[in-house]
C-alpha cells in the first residue's frame, strides 16, 4: 500500500522551527517500519516544503505556503491506499483522515493496525 502519515506540523509549535522539525521527525519515525512491512510510506512535508520553498515562500502560512501546503497532500491522498494518523492534535492532520475516509481509503493509528506483506 501508499500510505500517508498524518500528524502534527505546525500545531503546538507556535511556529517555532525547531519543534515543527521535532514533528516532522517524529512522523518520519514511522516511515522506515511501514517500509518494512513491505509498503511504500510518505509525508506530505516530504512534496510541499520543496514546492513551498520554490514558490518563495517567505513564512509558514504565507500565501505561497498555503497555495501548497496542504492541497499537495490531498492530491498525494489520490494515489494513497491509506492513512497512518499519528501524534496528538492537528486540524490538517484530521482533514487528511477525514478525506481518507471520504475515499473509502483505510484509516490506521498504530503501526500494529497496518498488515505486513
Amino acid at each position: 500500500m501508499f500510505i500517508l502519515i498524518a500528524g502534527p506540523h505546525r500545531s503546538g509549535t507556535a511556529d517555532d522551527p525547531e519543534k515543527i522539525a521535532a514533528n516532522v521527525r517524529f512522523m518520519e519515525t514511522h516511515a522506515l517500519p511501514i517500509f518494512h512491512m513491505g509498503h511504500i510510506p510518505v509525508l506530505g512535508e516530504w512534496f510541499a516544503l520543496p514546492l513551498v520553498h520554490l514558490a518563495g515562500s517567505k513564512a509558514i502560512g504565507d500565501d505561497a505556503f498555503n497555495e501548497i501546503f496542504h492541497p499537495i497532500a490531498e492530491r498525494l491522498l489520490e494515489k494513497c491506499d491509506a492513512v497512518l494518523r499519528v501524534g496528538g492534535t492537528s486540524q490538517g492532520a484530521d482533514m487528511m483522515v477525514e478525506i481518507a475516509r471520504k475515499r473509502g481509503l483505510k484509516v490506521y493509528y498504530t503501526l500494529d493496525e497496518i498488515p505486513s506483506i
